[in-house]
């Protein structure tokens, strides 16, 4: 009888553990896909790309005006000035 009845006592507290655990879980869960956070959320990952865009054009432009620059002193006569079209 006390064996069943501590196994009892044991299994009661390891289900309400795991029942308070997981309402725990799946309200963070909730407030995590809120659509107030959820918006936050998008906002930032939209910044991060816009970010991503504008550094990657900024290096594209680099790199153009260093080859055009390149092709520049390789075409024109040495000691020729730029020529403005």
């Amino acid at each position: 009888m006390f064996k069943r009845l501590s196994w009892m006592t044991v299994g009661t507290g390891f289900g309400f553990g795991l029942a308070v655990w997981c309402r725990r879980v799946v309200r963070a869960r909730i407030r995590r896909y809120r659509p107030s956070q959820l918006t936050v959320r998008i906002n930032r990952s939209v910044g991060r790309a816009g970010q991503r865009v504008r550094a990657a054009a900024d290096e594209g432009r680099h790199a153009m005006r260093e080859r055009e620059e390149q092709l520049r002193r390789r075409h024109l006569p040495a000691g020729g000035a730029d020529r403005q079209r």
